[in-house]
């Protein structure tokens, strides 16, 4: 082997590094981590901002690591052709693209991409500094090459200058959440709590409030004496309180108003004002977004609103606890009267008060029963059915059948829920005998 052979195949060696250093470049610095680097140039790291501004012109950096790329491979076929030629003759082009197809595939694609996709983060801050200068050397070919390609994507009716994203901000970190979720880097615990943070937008306060049925109140109309008293029974802290109607609601007694009138009265409940220390009642329509109301919580500085409907209508109430909740799942507390609404049974079904919230009982059993069109569980079985269904009915739907074990009036007040093997669309069963069981708890 003479020595100009042995410095082409060298220079060939060299070309197929460099081959591979712009194919791991470009795949560290697409799949590398933005939110991870754009924290650690708030910590004064000079390759992660490098890696920021070379992502920031993504279609330029791109355009010259293809460039590169495909210079070097070109370049290292036609030196091992030429040399195979030398050596074996015409049949040297056979033989050197056998050999230059399996190195190029191997070191310069499969070996530094398979690396770098592994370690998205670490190459990419290893390659930026020599990416920036490559990016400076090819800026003008890279952007003639930008201005043709702009100029044959118009010919065919599309410009990439009005392109989107697909997803939005909001839409990839719950993607992203998902997906670590079902990797196991993410507990079901901390996939609910960031969910329900992203969900504050999509949510209203009719989704979290109390309904009207389910409202404590206090009647204006009753001496002060009877007041306390349902104050003290009550395990709420703040109570709406109506007169004439229960529609009439004309303020809200928080108890530790009432408290300090009693202690001025010397205990003599008969001598209280109500009215003196009754809160005027704020009033937000159903359809404010979780997000606004917890804003509008925080700048009032209220823990406590009555929801209204479009013709002014009561129709619950919701707390800053009700939206605390749907991030960070029921908060009870020593005076909580607890509510068992969700019950597990033996043969894998689970017994359901029809007033649960569908998310509540998706938290509570890791299930992702719809909640776009009802809120509770009835609702849902409901609005299934296009029926007020009877005890006993059962129906099939989302992967779960559904039976009615008690109804009051018009309203289901307990079912019994199974996953069923196959999921399939809703359909009506024929009538089974109603299971034995309790009421409403």
């Amino acid at each position: 082997m003479t020595l100009a052979i042995a410095i082409i195949i060298g220079a060939i060696v060299g070309l197929i590094i460099s081959s591979g250093f712009f194919s791991g470049s470009e795949t560290a610095l697409t799949a590398a981590s933005r939110a991870r680097m754009h924290q650690l140039e708030k910590t004064g790291d000079r390759r992660a901002s490098t890696v920021n501004r070379l992502l920031e012109t993504r279609e330029r950096l791109i355009g010259a690591l293809l460039l590169g790329n495909n210079l070097v491979n070109i370049l290292a076929s036609a030196m091992a052709t030429s040399v195979a030629i030398q050596l074996f003759g015409d049949a040297g082009v056979v033989y050197a693209t056998v050999v230059m197809t399996a190195l190029v595939v191997v070191f310069a694609e499969v070996l530094p991409k398979t690396y770098a996709i592994l370690h998205p983060d670490r190459v990419a801050l290893f390659v930026s500094p020599g990416v920036r200068v490559i990016v400076w050397v090819f800026g003008p070919v890279t952007m003639a090459i930008e201005f043709l390609v702009r100029g044959i994507m118009r010919a065919f009716g599309s410009n990439i200058a009005d392109t989107q994203p697909l997803l939005s901000a909001h839409e990839e970190l719950r993607g992203a959440i998902d997906l670590h979720h079902r990797e196991g880097a993410v507990i079901a615990e901390d996939r609910y709590m960031l969910g329900g943070i992203l969900d504050l937008r999509d949510l209203e306060v009719s989704d979290v409030m109390v309904h009207r049925t389910e409202m404590r109140m206090l009647n204006g109309d009753e001496p002060p004496e009877k007041v306390v008293q349902e104050v003290l029974a009550s395990p709420h802290t703040r109570m709406p309180m109506w007169k004439g109607s229960p529609e009439n609601i004309v303020g809200v007694l928080h108890a530790k108003d009432l408290l300090r009138a009693l202690a001025a009265e010397n205990a003599d409940a008969s001598k209280i004002d109500i009215d003196a220390i009754l809160n005027p009642p704020w009033f937000v329509p159903d359809v404010t977004t979780l997000q606004d109301q917890l804003n509008a919580f925080l700048k009032r500085k209220a823990h406590f609103a009555l929801v209204v409907d479009e013709y002014g209508e009561v129709m619950g109430l919701v707390t800053l606890e009700d939206i605390l909740e749907e991030i960070v799942g029921d908060i009870a507390d020593e005076h909580d009267i607890v509510v068992e609404g969700v019950r597990p049974q033996p043969d894998g079904s689970v017994a359901v008060d029809g007033s649960v919230p569908i998310r509540d009982l998706n938290r509570a059993m890791d299930w992702n029963l719809p909640d776009d069109e009802a809120t509770t569980i009835a609702g849902l079985v409901i609005h299934e059915a296009r029926q007020i269904p009877e005890p006993s009915q059962a129906f099939t739907f989302h992967g779960f059948r559904f039976q009615v074990l008690r109804k009051a009036g018009n309203r289901l007040t307990k079912l019994r829920i199974t996953p069923v093997t196959k999921p399939k669309t809703s359909r009506k069963e024929q009538p089974q005998k109603p299971a034995e069981g309790g009421g409403q708890d």
